[in-house]
């Protein structure tokens, strides 16, 4: 079992920065993928971006790419999403995703991960 639990929402301006954390506990080294995905009010599950267990492998949304990063540090079990250039389309409430298998790769189809986190509220103002 791995439990993921998401920090760093809140409140910021648009053109502002934010930094989102993941951190996994339990069977951490089941995280072999981890995603972030965001949903807004009324809107379908959207796909942020994914990183590979080594870091060397990422992959962005269309709307985000340019202006967010995924990194991971697995000492710490910890995995991060470094907003910026935020706008007030990004908000939503952000969850954090984990795939399990060691021969996954990353994947933009969140019924291809495992665990979930509770998701954090990112509201970007105008």
């Amino acid at each position: 079992q791995v439990q993921l639990v998401e920090s760093g929402g809140g409140l910021v301006q648009a053109g502002g920065s934010l930094r989102l954390s993941c951190a996994a506990s339990g069977r951490t080294f089941s995280t072999n993928v981890m995603g972030w995905f965001r949903q807004a009010p009324g809107k379908e599950r959207e796909f942020v971006a994914a990183v590979s267990w080594s870091g060397g492998s990422t992959d962005y949304g269309d709307s985000v790419k340019g202006r967010f990063t995924i990194s991971r540090d697995n000492a710490k079990n910890t995995v991060y999403l470094q907003m910026n250039s935020l706008k007030p389309d990004d908000t939503a409430v952000y969850y954090c995703a984990a795939r399990r298998s060691a021969y996954g790769s990353t994947s933009r189809v969140p019924a291809n991960y495992d665990y979930w986190g509770q998701g954090t509220q990112v509201t970007v103002s105008s």
